[in-house]
C-alpha cells in the first residue's frame, strides 16, 4: 500500500488472486477479464468515496492546497508540468527561456534542455516562445506539447481512472483533431484524385547526349507556368525491347509528375543509380560522368528545373564565355562533323596562266596597289624595287581571290590578316596569302618562299 500511487492498483486480480476473486468475492471470469471493471465498485463503494480514501491513503501528489503552507510559496514547488489530477499550477515557457537565457552566456554550446507546454498550447504559443529565445540570445531551445506522442513516459492524467476524457481536456484538444484530419483528407484528395493535364501545345528543350557509345534524346514537356510535365526517352540503335522499357519508363514518370507528384522524389530516388551503360557523357555541357541512364536523366531534369548544381560536374559560371573570348555580335561559321578535306593541290604557274587565259579576254585595271618584287634577306623582309609592277601572271591570279578594284594596299593587309595570313604579297604571284614558314614566309597559292626552301 505505501508504494502505490492510487488505491485502484492494489484492489485487482494481480494482487488478491483469482481464487479469492472469485471464491470468496463472487466475481466472474468474465468480469474478471473486462477491462473497465473495478473490484472497488463491485463491492459497493462510490466513486466519490474511493477518491477520498485514495487521496488520504496515497495522497494527491502535489502540495496544492495542503495545510500549513502559504499560497505565497506556492512558487518554490512549481513543476514543468502539472501535479496529479488536482494540480492546477506549473512553470511557464517563459520561466523556462529566462533561466536558460541566465546560464546561455557561461556556456559556449547550447542547452539541451525542454521547454514543456500544456496539451492545449496553440501555434502562436509556440511562436511567441520561439521569438522571445531569440531575444534573449539562446542558441537553440527544444520544445514538447504535452500529448504530442502516443506514448510518451509520462502522462499528466489526460485520462482518469474510468476511462473517460477530462472534461476540460475534452473541451479543449477534441474539437481541434477532427478539423486536421479533415485538412488532411483534402490535401491528399487533391494531390491524387486529380490530374493536372498538359496544354495540347507546349515549350520544352530536347538534350541529346551519348553515354558510353549509347545515344539518348532527352524531350521535355512544360506547363504553362514552366514546370515539368512531362518527358520523352529516344534511344539510338537499341533493341525493341530495351526502347519499349525506357518507353513505358517514360510514360509512368510523366503520369506522376501530372498527378503531383514533385520532382525532388524523383531526383532522389533515382540519381546515383548504377548499371550498364555508363561512363563519359558526350554532348552535354554540365553532365561528364553518369552511372547510369537513369542517373543522367534526372542529373538534367535537376539541374534544368530544380537548379540543382550540386548534382552538375561543370559550374553554370564556368559555362559562361569571358571576355577574353567574347567577340562582340561576330558569328562564326558553322562546324561541321567529321569535316576532312578529301584531297588538296597547288597549281603550277603554267597551269594558272593557262586556266586564267581560258576565263579572262583581257586584263582589268587594278587600283592604286603595287606588287614589292625583288630580292628577299632571308628573314621574310624584301628588299623594295621600285620600277617592278604587277606581273602579267601575278595580276591574273590576283583577280581570281581578291578584289582589287579601288581598295587600298591597306585594306587588302587587313583582309589578308583577318582570314589567317600574314598580310604580306607573294612576290612571285602576287597573292595575299603569305604564311609563316618558319623564320621565312610561304605562298599558299604558289608554293615560292620568300628565301627558305
Amino acid at each position: 500500500m505505501p508504494a502505490a500511487f492510487d488505491i485502484r492498483f492494489v484492489f485487482n486480480r494481480w494482487v488478491l488472486g483469482d481464487d479469492f476473486c472469485i471464491k470468496t468475492l463472487g466475481i466472474s471470469e468474465d468480469q474478471l477479464n473486462h477491462p473497465e471493471f473495478g473490484i472497488l465498485q463491485h463491492l459497493g463503494f462510490r466513486e466519490s468515496e474511493i477518491d477520498a480514501a485514495n487521496d488520504y491513503v496515497c495522497g494527491t501528489m502535489t502540495i496544492e492546497d495542503a495545510p500549513h503552507l502559504k499560497r505565497s510559496d506556492y512558487d518554490v514547488f512549481d513543476c514543468a508540468n502539472k501535479c496529479g489530477k488536482k494540480g492546477k499550477r506549473y512553470l511557464s515557457a517563459e520561466s523556462h527561456v529566462r533561466m536558460m537565457a541566465v546560464a546561455q552566456p557561461f556556456i559556449s554550446g547550447s542547452i539541451s534542455k525542454t521547454i514543456n507546454l500544456p496539451g492545449q498550447a496553440s501555434v502562436e504559443d509556440i511562436k511567441e516562445v520561439y521569438h522571445h529565445s531569440w531575444q534573449l540570445g539562446l542558441k537553440c531551445n527544444a520544445l514538447y506539447r504535452d500529448g504530442s506522442k502516443l506514448s510518451q513516459p509520462l502522462n499528466t492524467s489526460a485520462v482518469d481512472d474510468t476511462g473517460e476524457f477530462d472534461e476540460e481536456l475534452d473541451e479543449e484538444l477534441l474539437p481541434a483533431q477532427p478539423r486536421e484530419v479533415r485538412i488532411a483528407e483534402k490535401v491528399i484528395h487533391r494531390y491524387i484524385a486529380k490530374r493536372r493535364k498538359l496544354p495540347g501545345r507546349r515549350k520544352g528543350y530536347t538534350q541529346k547526349a551519348t553515354i558510353g557509345g549509347h545515344k539518348l534524346y532527352l524531350r521535355t514537356g512544360e506547363y504553362e507556368d514552366g514546370q515539368l510535365g512531362e518527358v520523352f526517352l529516344d534511344m539510338h540503335k537499341e533493341g525493341a525491347a530495351f526502347r519499349s522499357m525506357m518507353n513505358c519508363f517514360a510514360i509512368a514518370v510523366s503520369l506522376g509528375l501530372q498527378h503531383g507528384v514533385p520532382l525532388e522524389e524523383y531526383v532522389e530516388a533515382f540519381v546515383f543509380t548504377r548499371f550498364e551503360p555508363n561512363g563519359m557523357v558526350q554532348g552535354n555541357d554540365a553532365i561528364k560522368v553518369s552511372t547510369s541512364i537513369i542517373d543522367y536523366i534526372f542529373r538534367e531534369l535537376a539541374i534544368t528545373y530544380l537548379d540543382r548544381t550540386d548534382l552538375a560536374h561543370i559550374a553554370p559560371e564556368d559555362l559562361r564565355s569571358s571576355s577574353l573570348h567574347s567577340y562582340g555580335k561576330q558569328i562564326s561559321p558553322p562546324e561541321y562533323h567529321d569535316e576532312k578535306v578529301v584531297s588538296e593541290r597547288t597549281l603550277t604557274l603554267e597551269e594558272s596562266q593557262a586556266y586564267l587565259a581560258q576565263t579572262t579576254d583581257e586584263e582589268p585595271a587594278v587600283g592604286d596597289v603595287k606588287t614589292v618584287q625583288g630580292s628577299y634577306n632571308g628573314n621574310g623582309l624584301a628588299t623594295e624595287n621600285s620600277d617592278s609592277d604587277l606581273s602579267h601572271h601575278g595580276m591574273l591570279s590576283l583577280l581570281g581571290d581578291w578584289n582589287m578594284e579601288g581598295r587600298s594596299r591597306n585594306e587588302l593587309i587587313r583582309e589578308a590578316r583577318t582570314k589567317g595570313y600574314e598580310g604580306e604579297n607573294c612576290g612571285n604571284c602576287g597573292q595575299f596569302t603569305m604564311v609563316r614558314n618558319g623564320a621565312c614566309l610561304k605562298c599558299v597559292s604558289c608554293g615560292h618562299t620568300s628565301g627558305c626552301s
